[in-house]
């Protein structure tokens, strides 16, 4: 089989085509063959050296859809087709960048659908990471409040925005790009902010007075800080993302948080495996439906990893870009 191997820590260029041989099944193990995976910047983090226990040769990939090629678990027969998130893919074991991965069957969740392979990859890590992050800030069931969020144009970005939308909630979304605010707005956003100059307080308070009920920060380090004397007192700010990083500095909780603000954060981790397969599920039946439109940036092909995580370090991507193992490099 052809995978796209990081064969050390590095930049884009020491991930490397190479044929491997196919793997084989074992107890607990599944056989899948990939069709799908969306790509995401913990990858990036990971080939850049910054995943502790990671070692390299290693295939990379978070996320993958496929269908089973083979397994001894009689709840995923062959052809059944499936998607997988997280619980170490791409990290303690090979992922989602390679035409089979093997992976842990309690890891797979089996999903009924017509969605084309592009899309259905990219909805696992990017609409799973949404749904889980706007549940933890605690909107009301019929919908309303206000919402800010920052990284809106990630592919999570736009993802939340989508949702956020069609439940009826006040959006702002923050964009480093001009050129990009578009695509927010026709993601359904109603405010879009341009956040490249630092705190956003004027921005915020002459759109919300008091601060937004809620704050999805997806930057994560570099704005928690601003994220949380911008939302409103008693607010809850959730970091879901780490555009700008994973460790936030000099951390002073009790100087940082305002009294009676929370501060939380969402893990795709959480709903991997059988804890998200309900949830997946939903979320392709109202793609399929047309409630949401996946974003996506770019669909290449496994020849294309390099100039792909070029693309994702250069902050060029709006959106999410899916890469189709068995698809003809130009695709």
């Amino acid at each position: 089989m052809r995978a796209a191997v990081c064969v050390e820590a590095g930049g884009p260029e020491v991930l490397r085509i190479r044929e491997l041989p196919v793997p084989e099944v074992r107890d607990g193990w599944s056989l899948v063959r990939v069709e799908g995976a969306g790509l995401n910047r913990s990858e990036l983090r990971t080939r850049q050296g910054h995943s502790p226990g990671v070692s390299f040769p290693r295939v990379l990939g978070i996320e993958c859809v496929g269908t089973v090629a083979d397994s001894t678990d009689p709840r995923l027969p062959a052809r059944t087709t499936v998607a997988a998130v997280m619980g170490e893919m791409g990290r303690k074991f090979d992922g989602g960048y390679a035409q089979y991965a093997l992976l842990p069957d309690d890891l797979l969740m089996p999903v009924t659908t017509t969605l084309p392979w592009e899309v259905l990859a990219a909805l696992p890590e990017t609409y799973l990471t949404a749904h889980g992050a706007l549940d933890t800030l605690g909107f009301a069931p019929d919908g309303g409040g206000r919402l800010l969020i920052r990284g809106g144009t990630s592919s999570v970005g736009l993802a939340a925005v989508r949702i956020a939308a069609a439940q009826g909630v006040e959006t702002a979304a923050t964009t480093r790009s001009e050129e990009k605010a578009g695509a927010l707005k026709a993601a359904g956003a109603d405010h879009v902010l341009l956040d490249d100059a630092g705190p956003l307080t004027d921005t915020v308070r002459a759109l919300w007075p008091e601060g937004p009920d809620h704050v999805l920060d997806l930057v994560g380090t570099r704005t928690v800080p601003d994220s949380l004397r911008l939302v409103r007192r008693g607010g809850t700010v959730c970091v879901a993302g780490s555009l700008s990083g994973w460790l936030l500095p000099d951390f002073e909780p009790i100087a940082t948080i305002p009294t009676g603000t929370r501060l939380t954060a969402f893990h795709s981790d959480t709903l991997r495996g059988s804890a998200g397969q309900g949830l997946l599920q939903r979320i392709v039946d109202e793609v399929e439906a047309g409630v949401y439109r996946p974003d996506l940036d770019r669909v290449l092909a496994l020849d294309d990893i390099v100039a792909a995580h070029r693309r994702m370090e250069a902050d060029e991507a709006t959106g999410k870009t899916v890469v189709l193992p068995w698809a003809a490099a130009g695709t």
